[in-house]
């Protein structure tokens, strides 16, 4: 039996190389390729193969975002992390997303082949290493306090991140810093370099 797969992945050179490791396993077939996270939701939908193969970082949905997308519509792929993030918040992220794997860009193209293999028969496929990290200090963010740390770091002021997020200053106030606080920084940008270090942003 063929295991369908989609590829979700913003660097072109990247995607290309995937699918051609991909299609060279006789049991494997790519149905389909997206090279952001909005463009992999319509695939998955459209497509219904058996694995979704995604990055983090990706233009319009973070492959997260599309994980717990998937989930919520009730669709049946299995997600998996493709990232260079070797970090646990984001493995702990990922699997509270509905990911069911979580593999570095890094791994030779067996480990990746054998991956798809082992969620389609209803396993997990996580890195050893991250596996063992993953359960240490807990991510202390809310989603709303994520968000708007992350434009903060991103150099946003705090009328622009009010403006962006449909929020009061006040309100971008009070958020910022409560996660100043949760994390022990200084300022806004210590807060933001902390949070994301440990794969929380």
């Amino acid at each position: 039996m063929t295991i369908t797969v989609v590829l979700a992945e913003d660097q072109l050179m990247v995607l290309g190389a995937l699918s051609t490791l991909l299609g060279l396993e006789p049991d494997i077939t790519v149905a389909g390729t997206a090279t952001d996270g909005e463009e992999a939701v319509r695939l998955v939908e459209a497509l219904r193969p058996d694995v979704l193969l995604t990055d983090i970082e990706m233009p319009r949905m973070s492959g997260l975002e599309v994980a717990a997308e998937v989930r919520r519509r009730g669709l049946r792929s299995r997600v998996v992390i493709l990232t260079t993030f070797a970090r646990s918040g984001y493995l702990r992220r990922a699997l509270d997303a509905g990911a069911v794997g979580y593999l570095l860009k890094d791994a030779p193209a067996s480990a990746l082949a054998q991956a798809v293999r082992d969620v389609h028969a209803g396993g997990r496929a996580i890195d050893p290493q991250l596996a063992a990290d993953a359960w240490g200090e807990p991510d202390p963010l809310t989603d709303r306090e994520r968000r708007v740390l992350r434009l903060a770091g991103d150099g946003l002021a705090n009328g622009e991140i009010a403006e962006q997020l449909h929020l009061s200053e006040g309100t971008v106030r009070n958020y910022l810093s409560e996660a100043m606080s949760k994390l022990g920084a200084p300022n806004r940008i210590a807060a933001a370099r902390k949070a994301r270090d440990r794969g929380w942003l």
